[in-house]
């Protein structure tokens, strides 16, 4: 593994790059919106597929990644319900809560795995992705259930939601691909693998236009207790997983890097449909995105 800083540098400064280009409204209007509709319907799907369908799905221990990924998710979702009167939260600020410290920023894990191991690396990140995408999903919209936000009409819509997801259908195009032993045949490897390369830089941009800075003025318990979830426990609990299970370096590293990922920019869209706090989402959102800079290659340095 490369330095960890100079691996992850220039990601955050893709990230930096796009806070600047929003804090001065370029390139204006509806662009950036639109551009990340593209990113999460076509562009990363497209990768998705690109390195499922033809990645040696032999040589990563997929049930102990599943077993120390979604075990961890599992342990910490479980640990917030049962904190969740002593925390003193309303419903909709606990859903944002649970929100920001189950989910995972997907550009930044898939783009941090490749800077770090390489093409391995990101074969372990597209089966993290097509495990925890699905699970964190469904967790999610059930904490909107049983805190009491959601409708009747917002519960059939997030479950047809589910079934339109462009990375859960990516995820089992690329292994139905795999598995029945098509790949990518004749041109569309090489097309899949252009519109996948820009996946990744644009989606890095586009997490950073998407943080709100005026967000970090609101300090309260549920900004502490997502925070402390998402950036120290989790990884903590899939350190300790990783090695009791023995998994083997690149894999070790890459369940660590998306255990310490800041949550993913989409939360705040859900909570403003299904009935959560869009303000403590966004300040969620953009606090880990800035904390993360420095506590998650603290993580990675810990076992490198």
């Amino acid at each position: 593994m490369q330095g960890v800083g100079s691996a992850l540098g220039p990601l955050f400064l893709l990230i930096l790059l796009g806070a600047l280009l929003g804090r001065l409204g370029q390139p204006g209007g509806d662009f950036w919106p639109r551009m990340e509709r593209l990113i999460y319907c076509l562009l990363f799907p497209a990768m998705l597929v690109g390195t499922l369908a033809t990645a040696d799905m032999q040589q990563v221990p997929v049930g102990r990644v599943a077993s120390v990924l979604l075990g961890a998710m599992g342990l910490v979702g479980a640990g917030l319900w049962l904190v969740r009167h002593w925390l003193g939260l309303a419903a909709p600020a606990f859903t944002s809560v649970f929100q920001g410290a189950l989910r995972f920023n997907t550009y930044v894990g898939v783009a941090g795995a490749a800077a770090l191991h390489g093409e391995a690396g990101a074969t372990v990140a597209a089966v993290a992705v097509a495990l925890m995408v699905p699970v964190v999903n469904v967790l999610c919209v059930s904490s909107f259930i049983a805190a009491g936000t959601l409708g009747s009409g917002g519960l059939r819509q997030s479950l047809l939601a589910l079934t339109r997801n462009p990375l859960i259908l990516a995820c089992l195009l690329g292994i139905g691909l795999n598995l029945g032993g098509i790949g990518l045949p004749g041109w569309s490897a090489a097309t899949v693998d252009l519109l996948g390369r820009a996946a990744l830089p644009l989606g890095l941009v586009a997490v950073g236009v998407a943080l709100r800075p005026r967000a970090l003025l609101r300090l309260d318990p549920g900004i502490w207790a997502a925070n402390s979830a998402k950036l120290v426990l989790m990884p903590a609990i899939v350190l300790g997983l990783a090695l009791l299970l023995g998994l083997d370096p690149i894999s070790r590293d890459i369940v660590l890097l998306f255990a310490a990922l800041p949550t993913a920019t989409s939360a705040y869209i859900l909570a403003r449909q299904l009935g959560g706090d869009a303000e403590l989402m966004a300040a969620l959102i953009t606090g880990q995105t800035l904390l993360a800079m420095v506590s998650l290659p603290l993580w990675l340095r810990l076992v490198g």
